[in-house]
């Protein structure tokens, strides 16, 4: 008794998925989480090895198949029977192909929509313009369900990032504060303002799941909050010159009783400035 052929690559196809999304949910290729959006990133990450880790196991399997079963047998001295045309095989991968890229782009675009990648030079991770609104986000490290939600919030802490060949320099205008690592607290939403002094940088730090670039003469800004404390690695990720693969500073993300005492110890004191007074 012969199966159908329906059936079987019903089945098939039914391994292939169940397959993809064990690897998928199974293998974390990416660094440690640090922030609180990079939990969603994440998420897109799986659905797309997901994918990925079925067409791959498909495809490969599709010629591994092709070559045992229709390999030359002995004797063989022929060339093989010509085929041509199938308008069901046609149809179908032209159609899967198409819904799988329809599916990526509309969860991409819905992903950098949440990060606030849609406001003009903005970039704001934070998603501050829908706690605004009092829409319900939770992207960026701030639960946004209400209007009372986001005035209870911590203030965000600014800080203005300088990039140029081959450094970056941070400081914090609150404290007059000049420094070649970048001090955060955690579980305090941050907004870095940065421009670039000569050629076009890239702040990246993977364990944030950020990325943006430093453009000169167009200021940028980028939002996040970091939720683990630890060291990480500052990258620049776009190529700036012949030292770029040493444009490298680091994150370091403290308690926020830490990083107050950091911020008190480095912060230059105010100055008394006194008005004289004319004489009447």
């Amino acid at each position: 008794m012969q199966i159908p052929s329906a059936i079987v690559t019903l089945v098939i196809g039914m391994i292939l998925v169940l397959t993809g999304l064990w690897i998928g949910q199974s293998f974390n290729l990416l660094p440690v989480e640090a922030s609180a959006n990079a939990p969603i990133y994440d998420e897109l990450f799986q659905v797309l090895f997901t994918i990925g880790a079925i067409l791959f196991i498909g495809i490969v399997g599709l010629l591994v198949f092709s070559l045992i079963r229709f390999r030359r047998r002995p004797g063989q001295l022929g060339d093989g029977i010509a085929m041509e045309g199938n308008l069901p095989l046609e149809i179908f991968w032209t159609a899967v192909p198409a819904i799988v890229v329809l599916f990526v782009g509309l969860y991409s675009y819905d992903i950098y929509d949440r990060m606030g990648g849609m406001v003009p030079l903005a970039h704001d991770h934070m998603a501050t313009s829908g706690a605004a609104a009092g829409e319900e986000r939770i992207w960026g490290g701030i639960s946004s369900g209400s209007i009372e939600d986001a005035a209870t919030a911590p203030a965000a802490l600014p800080i203005d990032v300088t990039a140029m060949q081959f450094a970056f320099l941070f400081h914090y205008p609150q404290g007059d504060i000049i420094s070649g690592e970048l001090h955060v607290p955690a579980g305090r939403p941050v907004t870095l303002r940065m421009e670039a002094k000569d050629v076009i940088h890239a702040f990246w730090v993977p364990e944030f799941r950020l990325k943006q670039d430093v453009i000169p003469g167009q200021p940028t800004q980028l939002s996040f909050t970091a939720t683990r404390p630890g060291r990480y690695p500052i990258v620049c990720a776009e190529l700036c010159g012949p030292y770029h693969g040493g444009m490298r500073s680091t994150v370091v993300v403290e308690e926020a009783d830490v990083w107050d005492e950091w911020f008190s110890s480095n912060a230059k004191p105010e100055t008394d400035v006194t008005t004289p007074v004319a004489n009447a």
